[in-house]
């Protein structure tokens, strides 16, 4: 991974300029592989400081019915794991750092030791991984140490003090807050755990806090730019894309959605 395109220093930049990171996500293989990384690389083009790549997954429990449908598209069409490393090199030839999602499972299949030297050779910046928690995790950072991976770990609202901690400790790059409790998806309004949790987390910890799950448009990530390190918004971009018509009118429709979040976190700044 090339230091320049590193998570800690692309947060630390929008940190000194004064504003919050715009983080955003999108499933590989939706509506097709090329459409996908077209599609990334529109973000980054647009105002996305740092890309999540989702790997499609059979059992997408933790996600909404948005992403589920994306998925299950990814999944028809043939996607597989290696194609979220043709979308990470993609993504960072476009200047961002790219870290990949994924529910663990897809991880043990290829092998966590393989997984990490493949992410890293296409010049990944690391692994999220919603549905491992670091006591379990002992394979991947002992993997992700050696590659110079970034480790991304999730806290919520119900998390005691005890695991908020071993989260922190846990985490490489950034620290993942789910704003609101349950799977993914848009919401009205910013969960009013959100400031709450980033609080929490912020107390045990200096690594930044990024917010995600329910941020739909510019004045939500506005909202929350005010008090996170890094506004994450999945679903929203997710939905622009399944939109009707052509791929390129819904890259045009995606490219707004960007520049408005984009927008958003430096209207929020602090």
């Amino acid at each position: 991974m090339s230091t320049d395109l590193g998570v800690a220093d692309v947060l630390a930049r929008c940190g000194a300029e004064g504003r919050a990171a715009l983080i955003g996500y999108l499933p590989v293989g939706f509506p097709d592989v090329e459409g996908s990384i077209r599609a990334m690389v529109a973000m980054v083009e647009c105002g996305v400081d740092i890309v999540e790549v989702g790997l499609p997954y059979s059992d997408p429990l933790m996600d909404g019915p948005v992403i589920q449908n994306a998925v299950e598209v990814a999944l028809q069409g043939g996607a597989h794991v290696v194609d979220g490393f043709r979308a990470t090199r993609a993504v960072r030839d476009a200047g961002a750092p790219a870290l990949v999602m994924s529910y663990w499972n897809l991880i043990l299949r290829r092998g966590v030791d393989r997984y990490a030297a493949e992410l890293a050779a296409a010049g990944g910046a690391g692994l999220i991984t919603p549905d491992l928690i670091p006591d379990e995790a002992d394979e991947w950072i002992a993997a992700s140490e050696r590659e110079g991976l970034d480790r991304v770990f999730l806290v919520a609202p119900s998390s005691t003090p005890e695991r908020l901690s071993r989260v922190t400790d846990s985490c490489r790059g950034f620290v993942y807050a789910a704003s609101t409790m349950g799977v993914t998806g848009e919401r009205t309004s910013v969960g009013s755990a959100a400031r709450d949790l980033v609080d929490r987390t912020k107390a045990l910890t200096d690594l930044p806090v990024c917010v995600g799950l329910g941020v739909s448009n510019g004045d939500q990530a506005a909202e929350l730019a005010q008090y996170a390190d890094g506004v994450i918004v999945g679903t929203a971009f997710v939905r622009t894309l399944s939109g009707e018509g052509e791929l390129g009118a819904r890259l045009d429709a995606l490219r707004e959605l960007t520049t408005e979040l984009a927008r958003g976190v430096r209207e929020g700044a602090r």
